[in-house]
């Protein structure tokens, strides 16, 4: 009798990955296997058939030959199962990241990941610079070497888990594989602990590193440095180090994004008049023109005159709001020029103040409507 397409036995395209592979599987060794189907020879050779595909398929080796040769192309020995496969077994293999690390001895333990807040100012965020910074962290034992255990000592295997880090317990036709309690799962008993690191085989140190910052960071970006976190415990890896920005208030400027902004007060005379003003960027200073009769609160943009961001782009634009400034501590002659200049402007009529007389006509409609 020809044998069954391995990809139809398990249910699944020629495409499938390896997930929709164990998947399938999964699915069928629940409904088919002998433990769950006493006496019922059908369900018996479908778990056979699903068995047997998911072993070629899951084989990368073998599931090429599969899909150039067919049935042919693969060994006969490599292909077969048995009946009397163990329900325990094929769940520890399906379900071992689930219930448990499955076989794996000496377990290790990756260290934490640090966070370190870095302020700047905007002058170093937008241009970038290279900045020490001194991290708490945890580090390998110089004493025991990141062992734990007393010099002249070794750990010992976990008589629990005979090494393994892991035990097992059966519940019904479930096998469960659970943490070791006695080694935590580490695999290794330390009866000596190094008097230095009192047996987690790291300490405590501060370290310098050199940060480079690129041109453009902005408050909420933030810097990985892989392998910088705490070293992981029993000779894990380390963890990584992030470096969180934070950009510092600046005297003139305001960051939103890519662009920059700022406030410039202007004289009456100036905003009446026009003229020309000095305004600062980060490049330098640039001359701005004003035009005569600007009011308050007009924005003048400067291309190009802001931030590239370190995400890439082009550079944004430097917003200048113009803000005319009342002037204060006036002496008497002042006041009375001030007073000659408004009663010429009433002179005039509305043609010198359009924005107020349009106001007042406003307030005016407005308080007549009132009484009606």
């Amino acid at each position: 009798m020809a044998k069954k397409d391995y990809y139809e036995a398990l249910g699944v395209p020629r495409n499938a990955s390896e997930a929709d592979l164990k998947k399938a599987y999964r699915r069928l060794a629940m409904k088919y296997h002998p433990d769950r189907n006493p006496g019922d020879g059908e369900a018996e050779e479908q778990f056979k058939e699903a068995k047997e595909a998911y072993e070629v398929l899951a084989d990368a080796r073998k599931r090429a030959a599969y899909d150039q040769f067919g049935h042919a192309g693969l060994d006969p020995s490599a292909a077969g199962v048995g009946a009397g496969a163990s329900f325990s077994d094929i769940f520890g293999d399906i379900f071992g990241d689930i219930f448990g690390q499955g076989k794996t001895a000496n377990r290790t333990f990756r260290g934490a990941d640090l966070r370190y807040n870095l302020d700047l100012t905007l002058e170093e965020a937008v241009r970038g610079t290279t900045v020490k910074v001194r991290v708490p962290t945890m580090v390998g034992c110089k004493t025991c070497e990141g062992s734990g255990a007393k010099a002249g000592t070794s750990p010992t295997v976990c008589p629990t888990c005979s090494g393994q880090g892991q035990v097992r317990m059966q519940q019904g036709f479930f096998s469960l594989q659970q943490t070791c309690p006695r080694c935590r799962g580490i695999g290794k008993i330390i009866a000596n602990p190094c008097p230095t690191c009192q047996g987690q085989g790291r300490t405590q140190e501060q370290k310098t590193l050199s940060v480079k910052i690129p041109p453009g960071v902005d408050t909420g970006d933030r810097i990985r440095l892989a392998g910088e976190g705490e070293t992981g415990e029993h000779g894990g890896p380390a963890g990584d180090l992030y470096v969180q920005i934070k950009v510092l208030p600046h005297d003139i400027f305001t960051r939103e994004e890519s662009n920059l902004s700022c406030e410039m007060p202007i004289s009456f005379v100036m905003a009446a008049l026009g003229g020309e003003l000095d305004v600062p960027t980060l490049d330098g200073r640039v001359k701005l023109k004003i035009p005569p009769e600007t009011q308050s609160g007009k924005i003048f943009r400067l291309k190009s005159k802001g931030v590239r961001s370190v995400h890439g782009g082009e550079a944004g634009d430097l917003l200048c709001k113009v803000m005319v400034e009342t002037p204060v501590n006036l002496n008497r002659r002042q006041k009375e020029l001030l007073e000659e200049f408004e009663a010429n402007m009433m002179e005039g009529g509305p043609k010198h103040v359009p924005r107020s007389s349009s106001w007042l006509d406003g307030v005016k409609k407005f308080f007549e409507d009132m009484k009606l």
